[in-house]
């Protein structure tokens, strides 16, 4: 699946410890994919890659 928007994605931030998990979900397919990052990192950066990672994922597909 090619043409993955970002307006059909939902972002959830999850502090656990150390690290913050960050999730993106495909409202249309309901894929979800997630990433694990440094509570240091911006929320811009943490959110780009997640995001880039479902739209990755969505591509095998």
């Amino acid at each position: 699946m090619t043409g993955v928007n970002d307006s059909d994605i939902i972002v959830e931030f999850v502090q656990v410890g150390n690290s913050v998990k960050v999730s993106a979900i495909d409202t249309k397919s309901g894929r979800e994919v997630s990433i694990v990052g440094s509570p240091r990192a911006s929320q811009a950066e943490l959110k780009r890659v997640a995001v880039n990672k479902l739209k990755y994922v969505m591509s095998r597909e």
